[in-house]
């Protein structure tokens, strides 16, 4: 069990600590969420190339996912966090040296490796210091910082696009990675588990209950729509809205607004309600509508109220999924369930852009948007037809004891 003053400093101060390095560390991503497309765009890189620089960072980071649950339950937080700080910041600076399309996949794919491994580690950082019947909320400020980044991000990267070129502009906002440090010391040295390293004994252990199911597929539905419409928001705000780069990083910081302030409330939300799924079900549906509606529209200020209006919907529904994967855990399996979580997380935001990216390329944006809501709204469909309750006491899970001593 991990002690309230373990190294001197109280859990609240260590979990404050550890949401400040999720804002940061996700500043630095979103800074290089609208700096990228668009830098990839100016090289050359068509539609599909854009939606595929996205991608592959996703992908990398679900590779990485569960091997990094599995060594965070062997050796702690602290050394998977650092050094997948270490490699965000590589990445990314590595990434403002590029002058063709080509090696921007390459970073991308790096720096997807150390995302993969900085969320299980925070999810698993927060959930190892908060009590269930707080985790909502907990969840709720963890996400709640990660929005926040989201907006600080996109602003200082949009603002700095006055005075400075794309290139420049990757570079200096790797700077804000520095204030993740603070958490990443924070965090527990702890081992979770002194069992070997697999994962198979938790997880399948974790995929016989009968909450799984339909909680991958309500992440895989809020997914898909979210990761298609955000990998081509930079590129469909210039293209088809018409908007200067420094507007789009407006857009983008608005949205994280609209997202980050939604967290709270929803994590008390999440914490109140019987049933969780009813709560993934409208959210997917809102956003997958406004991702129809979003196609269509032109300007600033018309997509911007749409986003501050849906994202909130949609914003909750990670919450509440984030607590079921987190609440479907024993202390000693916690990173191979958080791992897992983060799996199915980026797989689902890896598939939409390249699933629906030949669309958007042949078509235009509105019909690879309306295709994209469309499956996603089947895919709730398909979630409340289990009508199975996402969340289960603790008491009821049958996974694998923690081993003696941890």
């Amino acid at each position: 069990m991990l002690g309230t003053v373990r190294l001197g400093v109280p859990d609240s101060r260590r979990t404050l600590a550890i949401y400040l390095a999720a804002g940061a560390s996700f500043a630095a991503l979103s800074a290089r969420g609208l700096t990228v497309p668009l830098y990839a765009h100016g090289l050359g890189a068509d539609r599909f190339q854009v939606g595929a620089l996205f991608s592959v960072a996703t992908l990398a980071a679900a590779l990485l996912s569960m091997p990094a649950g599995v060594l965070i339950d062997r050796f702690g937080t602290r050394t998977l966090l650092v050094l997948s700080f270490i490699i965000a910041a590589v990445s990314q600076l590595a990434m403002a040296e590029a002058t063709t399309v080509a090696p921007l996949f390459v970073w991308q794919i790096v720096g997807g490796l150390g995302a993969g491994a900085q969320q299980a580690a925070l999810f698993s950082a927060v959930t190892a210091l908060v009590p269930g019947n707080r985790l909502g909320r907990a969840m709720g400020w963890l996400t709640f910082s990660m929005q926040a980044g989201f907006f600080i991000g996109p602003s200082i990267a949009g603002l700095l696009l006055q005075w400075i070129d794309l290139r420049t502009d990757i570079a200096v906002t790797t700077a804000v990675l520095v204030f993740a440090i603070p958490g990443a010391m924070a965090a527990s040295t702890a081992p979770q588990s002194s069992q070997r390293l697999t994962f198979m004994k938790p997880l399948r252990a974790l995929i016989q209950q009968r909450s799984f199911g339909p909680v991958v597929v309500g992440l895989l539905a809020a997914t898909l729509a979210w990761g298609t419409v955000g990998a081509f928001l930079p590129i469909f705000g210039k293209e088809s809205l018409g908007l200067s780069n420094s507007q789009i990083g407006l857009m983008l910081a608005i949205q994280a607004v609209a997202n980050g302030l939604a967290r709270i409330p929803g994590g008390r939300l999440v914490d109140r309600a019987k049933h969780r799924w009813p709560i993934v079900f409208v959210g997917v549906m809102v956003w997958s509508v406004a991702a129809i509606v979003l196609g269509h529209l032109s300007g600033f200020w018309a997509p911007v109220v749409l986003l501050v209006i849906a994202t909130p919907f949609v914003a909750t529904v990670y919450v509440a999924i984030g607590v079921v994967f987190g609440d479907l855990s024993i202390g000693s399996t916690r990173g191979v369930a958080m791992g897992a979580y983060g799996t199915v997380l980026f797989l689902g935001l890896a598939a939409g852009p390249l699933a629906f990216g030949p669309i958007v390329q042949l078509y235009g944006y509105a019909a690879g948007f309306t295709a994209c809501a469309g499956v996603a709204m089947v895919l709730a469909l398909v979630m409340a037809a289990f009508h199975a309750e996402p969340l289960r006491p603790l008491s009821e899970i049958p996974l694998p004891p923690p081993a003696p001593g941890t």
